[in-house]
């Protein structure tokens, strides 16, 4: 059976397979993709089975990304947590999974990666697929009534800190403006710089709000005024995507972060959202995989896949990054310096 590519930005049948399928995600959509290919030069393009004369009932969706620094590659995709395959049960899924390999030398590419939430149908089909990397995703069901949400939160660890919160007078504003895009972003480089890591550069948050629209908010908890904490989230049909938190660690006492999740749970739950997805976690990172769990939320293995195998070993700039003695350095560096990191890495990160 054939398999053939198409822009998912340009091509309006893609938008509308997403409509029906399942398992579509934020991360499928034209917004997202656009948001990426404006910010970073990543081109987007989506395998089928379906003729270009057919409505789509099938794809797998990836990014280009074309790195003097990293190579060349196609990620499915690049700054998601997870992006599955809209595959069915037909035969011409499976050929699609099959096609994969020759997608290497057609595409120019040095290895294709997945990030698969349910890998059984791709890893099935096709042999040579290895594991490159494993985290833990959360997810939040927000179908039971508000005071049931709430009475599941951990007593000390939220329920104490959202009514501390509270006393203490935080206030809570959220929307898109430039002034709360600000206040998000000289939060997320605070706490970039706390963790040794270089922040994703501001051109990308103005982009994904330019292409998300209404989709995409960002909250922000103030004391006194002084924004505390941030975060921002990305909804699609009825699922809201958890993407960035950020905080000012002199504030931590005051609960803001326990106080923005309560808020963001009930301005969606109001909106009829159904899930809260609560993003990718390392499997080291034992505090924020508790914070998760704290909130009620169910954890489920979460894995990325390259092909070829050989493609698995980390590149030089990812180990470089991992390195504790650069950690130590960034979290050290002026906030400009950091800045300029993001900007210029990123781009090869993918």
């Amino acid at each position: 059976m054939k398999v053939y590519s198409t822009d998912p930005i340009r091509d309006p049948r893609w938008e509308e397979f997403l409509q029906t399928h399942p398992d579509a995600s934020v991360f499928h959509t034209p917004a997202w993709l656009s948001a990426l290919r404006s910010t970073y030069q990543y081109e987007p393009l989506v395998f089928t089975t379906s003729a270009p004369n057919q409505p789509i009932s099938n794809g797998f969706v990836f990014s280009r990304i074309q790195s003097w620094l990293t190579g060349s590659r196609l990620v499915s995709v690049p700054f998601a947590d997870h992006c599955q395959p809209l595959f069915d049960a037909s035969e011409g899924s499976r050929s699609l999974a099959a096609f994969l390999p020759a997608i290497i030398k057609q595409e120019h590419c040095d290895y294709i990666e997945a990030r698969l939430l349910s890998p059984e149908v791709l890893v099935s089909a096709l042999s040579g697929l290895s594991r490159s990397a494993t985290f833990v995703h959360h997810s939040l069901d927000l179908r039971p009534p508000l005071e049931a949400l709430f009475n599941r939160f951990h007593k000390s660890c939220f329920q104490r800190r959202i009514r501390r919160a509270e006393q203490e007078g935080l206030t809570y504003e959220e929307g898109t403006s430039d002034s709360i895009l600000r206040h998000f972003f000289t939060l997320l480089v605070l706490t970039r710089r706390r963790h040794g890591v270089p922040p994703q550069p501001l051109t990308w948050f103005r982009k994904l709000r330019d292409c998300m629209g209404d989709a995409m908010r960002i909250g922000v908890a103030f004391k006194n005024n002084q924004p505390v904490a941030s975060m921002l989230t990305l909804r699609y049909k009825t699922t809201v995507v958890y993407k960035y938190g950020c905080s000012d660690s002199a504030f931590h006492r005051f609960g803001a972060m326990p106080f923005l999740f309560w808020q963001t749970i009930q301005r969606i739950k109001a909106e009829h959202a159904i899930q809260l997805d609560l993003g990718r976690s390392d499997s080291d990172a034992t505090g924020l995989m508790a914070f998760k769990n704290h909130l009620g939320a169910v954890a489920t293995p979460l894995t990325y896949y390259r092909y070829p195998a050989s493609s698995t070993t980390p590149t030089v700039l990812t180990r470089l990054m991992q390195n504790p003695k650069v950690s130590a350095v960034s979290a050290h560096l002026p906030r400009v310096l950091l800045r300029a990191a993001g900007s210029f890495l990123y781009r090869h990160i993918g």
